[in-house]
């Protein structure tokens, strides 16, 4: 991960252009890194499987004011014909979730049983019914949120960016997150199933943001790969009945 031989322009410029995500990084993350004067790069987390390489790396970079900044990269196969790609994030909790969203990697679907392709059609049924009622279904209480003040405007703005939802919250909403300074984000569902005979995986996430007048509002996110091409779609949603009944109509099957 360190060559002696390569400058932290360098690599930071070989970082950058391989990130398929780099676009999405904070302008002012990227200002501060043009005055990087060195660099450190570690193994940070590793997971190897049959379906599955993912790997996240921490690169450390010291700034000429003396303070110092951290990227987090997360390297995965879940391209065409298996092909290595890369994601960059300026926080080990964003690389977590992203890490989360790959296909075989969603949390909490290991105890949940999905739906057998080769089951009979009363058991697919059924197995349908169950995901349409999960997805609805109140979610637990949630533990305490724990903001962070952290670019928070900034990282709503990404989030309301990367919807492709045409319904999604407009820009009176995005007007009021200009005054977020501080954010928390939660995964409250997520599942595995069958949709048109794909594998497919939703997750929802609530996106919890503090207001300088110290009220709180939520954005609404819905991961999910049931798309015709298997890939993975980002919608955003002002309210989690709204986020939840999108869910309900992505996995109908019938």
């Amino acid at each position: 991960m360190n060559d002696p031989y390569e400058t932290t322009a360098t690599q930071l410029e070989r970082l950058l252009g391989r990130a398929l995500n780099s676009f999405d990084l904070p302008d002012a993350t990227i200002e501060r890194l043009d005055s990087a004067l060195a660099h450190a790069s570690s193994l940070h987390s590793s997971h190897h499987s049959a379906a599955l390489h993912r790997t996240t790396y921490q690169h450390a970079y010291l700034l000429s004011d003396g303070s110092s900044l951290v990227l987090w990269e997360l390297v995965h196969n879940t391209g065409r014909d298996g092909a290595e790609q890369h994601e960059l994030y300026t926080e080990e909790s964003e690389v977590r979730l992203a890490a989360s969203r790959l296909p075989a990697g969603f949390p909490g679907f290991a105890g949940s049983s999905g739906t057998n392709p080769d089951a009979a059609p009363a058991d697919e049924f059924d197995a349908d019914l169950e995901l349409l009622t999960s997805l609805l279904a109140a979610p637990p209480a949630p533990l305490p949120r724990m903001y962070v003040p952290d670019d928070s405007a900034d990282h709503a703005r990404r989030v309301l960016r990367r919807a492709e939802n045409a319904d999604g919250p407009g820009e009176e909403t995005a007007r009021l997150l200009r005054a977020a300074f501080a954010h928390h984000i939660t995964q409250v569902f997520g599942r595995q199933c069958q949709v048109e005979g794909k594998g497919a995986g939703f997750t929802l996430y609530e996106h919890a943001f503090l207001l300088l007048d110290g009220t709180e509002t939520s954005l609404w996110e819905v991961e999910h790969t049931a798309t015709p091409d298997g890939r993975h779609m980002c919608e955003v949603y002002a309210a989690e009945h709204i986020a939840r009944e999108a869910m309900e109509l992505r996995a109908q099957v019938r």
